[in-house]
């Protein structure tokens, strides 16, 4: 290792994460800090002190918003009349113990509810629900109202102006447009190697494509960056992404394939310009669109071609190309929209892009209603919570807890998705707590009445708190922060080495009620969930395969975008499964078993692959009416697509965590593409684009079950 260059010191440097979280406290200790100061010494008005203080800690100490500073102020802005609404709610609603504790239930559930709206809004929720709870306590006094919203208004103008301004993050990472752009220039790359000499992508290429790809991944992006809104354009953004994604596997593939000439070349050009065009876009630009309008001539050129005696190598080059401009084409389309907004719905397919014309509440709307249901993680999320925190609320109004409050604040901090992981944070958390119980009785006991060594000491402590909190772990954090509140109530009112008392039994009630329902609702998270949506996902995505292949192969009147068989169904089904995905991976790694190496981003594009394909065959440009395929021909569609679908019924079969473990790992024979190699005679271009589809969804398979030394179950005959 090189030391530092002679005469000059080497710099020091925090560890890793330390530097984040110091940033970070000290935007909350000098916002709520001043708040409390201002008001307790200033004006001499402890309820307004009181919430400019929790207001701060509340948004910033207990949300965990993601993104950096600048981007915080911008989640925390909107969300000041919120905080606003919910102390007047909590105020009026506490005259009642039952009228305080239904508030509780459907404020709570609505709270941790709005996760559906991504990252942000689910970052936000424990600061919300902490401004609901802080004012639902007796005393009954709305006279007091002005002085709470005052003091909250102060603190959160306060963590704004501080986000914003006090010591600004730097950028993690490139952000997802950035990202997609890359994987756009990776695609014209690619396309380029293939229109030159020998026309196959070498190792380095395929290597860039896989890194590239990878990079796109949500466990690989920021969750601040996570394109996983309601919104047009953000949808617009994951849609980009997921393309670009298939895009580069689809190039990929015609590695060693399709040899450059003709009509493909055509194709293979305007993809390279389509890709080119569309990371100018992401990036800022302005293209004139020439591009996606050539390749959209050009693909048409290939698809509707006649069949003038064309050997089927050339029919089969032919439909991998096809696949590789729709690709090319879906990804321009969600680029334009995902920059320009309704602007450039016109352009977008209604079926494929269905949310390219609805406005934002419409939008919001769909999320929402989409997971009111028991399958929904978002939805037992929610309903676990508010359950928990009403329930907590009764216990604290019916014993009249001192500083019930900290219970429910217990409850909201300390219950986790999963029985097991709530057992192991209380645990932490209770022995945190009761270390930093004993240190305020004897704080309490020294110091006595002398609020000049507790004001002295409080933002010192709030700056060490906050930043150990996050890195050590929920340990620290609770006997940090009990040290915090014992200084914060020791300056609003005579103290005793009792309020550690109080506060050490109230955390002990709050994690009782959390392991409780923990135990009650949903033990086991989104470990189950993830399973079964995903084998039900795969179960309609088979019936989607079985649908498509039998109309293709009768052939009848062009069907109308976003009713091809099946979609309605797996789109659901989709939804619910990324869901279902985005919780899975944000719980600790407790995996063993088939978990640990499944690759569940592989099954969810699987998904959208059948649903992509399937309205590509379904809804052609033209003809209005489709013909029906030759009787071989359509017999030999039918018979891959029943074969595929059966594959996906194992896969999903293996999935399923029914009352018998799952099965054993699947082995994908390759009796289909002995099928598809067997070229029936007369075979028209729709049959050849049927068949590449499956053997893409084939690919998918494989990829999910993993490789064939890992896995041996005998394919369905």
């Amino acid at each position: 290792m090189r030391g530092a260059p002679a005469g000059r010191p080497a710099k020091a440097r925090l560890p890793p994460g330390y530097a984040a979280a110091l940033r970070r406290s000290v935007r909350v200790t000098v916002s709520a800090a001043a708040g409390f100061y201002l008001f307790l010494y200033g004006f001499d008005s402890a309820v307004a002190a009181t919430y400019a203080l929790f207001a701060a800690v509340a948004m910033a100490g207990l949300s965990h918003i993601p993104g950096t500073g600048r981007q915080r102020a911008a989640t925390l802005l909107p969300a000041v009349p919120a905080c606003l609404l919910l102390i007047t709610l909590g105020t009026w609603l506490s005259v009642r113990t039952w009228s305080a504790v239904l508030g509780m239930l459907v404020v709570g559930f609505v709270l941790a509810f709005v996760a559906v709206g991504g990252p942000r809004p689910a970052g936000a929720g424990p600061g919300l629900q902490l401004m609901y709870i802080l004012p639902s306590f007796p005393p009954y006094a709305p006279g007091s109202l002005g002085e709470r919203l005052a003091g909250a208004t102060v603190g959160l103008v306060l963590l704004v102006l501080a986000e914003a301004f006090l010591l600004p993050d730097r950028t993690e990472g490139a952000p997802y447009r950035e990202r997609a752009a890359r994987a756009a220039d990776a695609a014209a790359r690619c396309a380029e190697g293939l229109l030159s000499p020998p026309y196959v992508l070498d190792g380095d290429a395929l290597r860039s494509v896989r890194e590239v790809s990878e990079s796109l991944r949500s466990s690989r992006v920021p969750e601040a960056d996570r394109p996983a809104g309601p919104g047009l354009r953000e949808r617009a953004l994951a849609h980009t992404g997921l393309a670009a994604r298939t895009l580069l596997g689809r190039l990929a593939s015609l590695s060693g394939g399709p040899a450059a000439g003709g009509t493909v070349t055509d194709v293979l050009r305007a993809v390279r310009d389509t890709s080119v065009e569309t990371a100018a876009r992401l990036r800022g630009g302005n293209p004139a669109g020439e591009a996606r309008a050539r390749l959209t001539e050009a693909r048409h050129a290939v698809a509707s071609g006649p069949d003038l005696g064309d050997p089927p190598a050339v029919l089969r080059s032919h439909a991998a190309v096809l696949e590789v401009a729709d690709a090319a084409l879906a990804m321009s389309t969600a680029a334009e929209l995902a920059v320009r907004g309704r602007a450039a719905a016109p352009t977008a397919a209604p079926g494929r892009f269905w949310y390219a014309r609805m406005r934002a509440p419409h939008l919001w709307w769909r999320r929402l209603s989409g997971h009111t249901r028991q399958r929904s993680v978002f939805f037992q999320n929610a309903v676990r919570l508010a359950l928990a925190l009403a329930a907590a609320r009764l216990i604290a109004g019916v014993d009249t807890l001192p500083h019930g409050f900290w219970m429910l604040l217990a409850t909201l901090t300390l219950t986790r998705t999963t029985a097991r992981q709530t057992r192991g944070t209380v645990r932490v958390a209770l022995t945190g707590t009761l270390v930093g119980a004993v240190v305020v009785a004897v704080l309490l006991a020294s110091v006595g009445t002398d609020t000049v060594v507790y004001a002295a000491a409080l933002p010192p402590l709030m700056l060490i708190a906050f930043t150990l909190g996050p890195v050590k772990g929920v340990g620290w954090a609770q006997a940090m922060f009990t040290l915090v509140v014992a200084l914060v109530f020791a300056q609003l009112a005579p103290a005793t080495w009792r309020l550690a008392e109080f506060r050490l039994l109230d955390v002990l009630a709050g994690s009782a009620v959390g392991i409780v329902f923990g135990l009650l609702a949903w033990p086991r998270g989104a470990h189950d969930e993830l399973r079964r949506s995903m084998a039900l996902m795969l179960r309609c995505a088979a019936e989607t395969v079985v649908a498509t292949t039998a109309q293709v192969a009768v052939g009848g009147a062009r069907t109308p975008s976003g009713t091809a068989p099946g979609h309605g169904s797996l789109q659901h089904a989709l939804v619910m499964a990324e869901a279902a995905y985005a919780q899975y991976a944000s719980e600790p790694a407790e995996r063993k078993g088939p978990d640990a190496a499944q690759d569940w981003q592989a099954t969810l594009i699987s998904g959208h692959h059948v649903l992509w394909g399937a309205d590509r065959l379904l809804v052609p440009p033209e003809p209005l009416v489709v013909p029906p395929l030759p009787r071989e021909p359509a017999a030999a569609a039918t018979r891959i697509g029943d074969r595929v679908a059966a594959c996906m019924l194992l896969v999903s079969q293996r999935l399923d965590p029914g009352p018998d473990p799952p099965g054993a790992p699947v082995e994908l024979r390759a009796t289909a593409a002995g099928e598809v190699s067997r070229d029936p005679p007369g075979a028209p271009r729709l049959y050849y684009a049927t068949a590449e589809w499956l053997g893409s969804l084939r690919a998918d398979l494989e990829r999910i079950v993993g490789p064939p030394s890992q896995a041996r179950v005998e394919e369905p005959r």
